[in-house]
């Protein structure tokens, strides 16, 4: 890609659908040459079942310039459901040029990032426990290209306002760890009308506060977000975690601190 005959190689990934910043990881940038070899492990946090069905992994190898755009050099596409748990698969596979993404395939919302999230049902504390563990790949608001986020957590339908717990604020970090319990005292019968609403927000110093992403789980959600209710309603006093997809959506329209 070069005048020199070479290229600076890095290779960034994506998952589709749904790619944007908060998904992408890249290597680092190898000097002047067109056989790089990286040997670098990148990691994605939380990935679900149901990511591991529907997602494929896009890998695009890029030439970084300092004056200009990165170029693209290749690309190739790694549908999830190829692999097996706990058994690393090695490809050999030519890299294409750009391949579309099909606008029409993307209907799911955004992404802004996963959470881990604990839930219980304690007969001991007539409650709903509710543990907030950390937070991965979450969307960079600032301009110094991390967030300061904090989880806020409502149990609705919620008449007084009374519901609202607030984790610590994490500085300036797209991987915070909270490792935070809030209890919400109720009966285990009437859990069952309830919806937990879980939102992840950017804390600004002196103007509002940035809404980063949010999931909600209740009876009237669905899939991972269903089962995790759904398993925590039946299990009484069992622990279960689960790590859900933060998207920039959330009914209720709670964009508001």
């Amino acid at each position: 890609m070069d005048h020199n005959g070479l290229s600076d190689p890095y290779v960034k990934l994506h998952l589709l659908p749904g790619a944007s910043k908060a998904n992408k990881l890249r290597t680092k940038t190898l000097r002047n040459t067109l056989n790089p070899t990286w040997n670098e492990t990148l990691t994605y946090y939380g990935i679900t079942d149901e990511d591991m069905i529907r997602k494929t992994l896009r890998i695009s190898v890029c030439d970084e310039d300092k004056f200009r755009h990165n170029e693209f050099i290749g690309e190739t596409r790694i549908p999830l459901k190829k692999l097996k748990p706990n058994q690393t698969k090695n490809f050999s596979i030519c890299l294409e040029k750009q391949l579309p993404i099909d606008k029409t395939e993307d209907k799911s919302l955004e992404e802004r990032g996963r959470i881990l999230i604990s839930l219980k049902y304690s007969s001991q504390k007539s409650g709903l426990l509710v543990g907030i563990i950390r937070c991965a790949h979450l969307a960079a608001m600032d301009a110094n290209g991390y967030s300061d986020p904090y989880v806020k957590t409502y149990l609705k339908p919620d008449e007084d306002k009374k519901s609202k717990h607030k984790t610590a604020v994490k500085k300036k970090t797209l991987n915070p760890e909270f490792n935070e319990e809030f209890c919400y005292e109720i009966k285990h019968s009437d859990l069952a009308k309830k919806t937990l609403e879980v939102t992840v927000w950017d804390y600004d110093i002196g103007k509002s506060n940035d809404f980063i992403g949010g999931v909600v789980l209740g009876i009237n959600a669905k899939g991972e977000r269903l089962k995790h209710w759904f398993d925590c309603l039946k299990n009484k006093d069992k622990k279960i975690e689960r790590w859900h997809t933060l998207t920039n959506e959330l009914p209720g329209a709670a964009l508001s601190d």
